[in-house]
């Protein structure tokens, strides 16, 4: 089974673009997804500022800045 994790912040609307792709992709096969706020951590924040939104699958960077829809359904396909 697929996990995608989603790096962003508050505020940042390639975030908010990001989140409704994943959202929409991840509900129609099931996958389970979460977010992480890099701002509850200045690690995070130190990784992943200048990359946001970051998203992984299964543990892997798999996009920034944008999520391709086609990349991501290629990746859980």
């Amino acid at each position: 089974m697929h996990e995608i994790t989603l790096y962003g912040r508050k505020g940042c609307h390639l975030c908010d673009e990001a989140r409704s792709v994943i959202a929409e992709v991840a509900a129609e096969l099931g996958v389970q997804w979460t977010e992480i706020d890099i701002d509850t951590s200045a690690e995070l924040r130190e990784k992943y500022n200048d990359m946001i939104p970051v998203t992984l699958v299964d543990g892997v960077q798999h996009d920034f800045w944008r999520v391709s829809e086609e990349r991501l359904r290629a990746a859980l396909g």
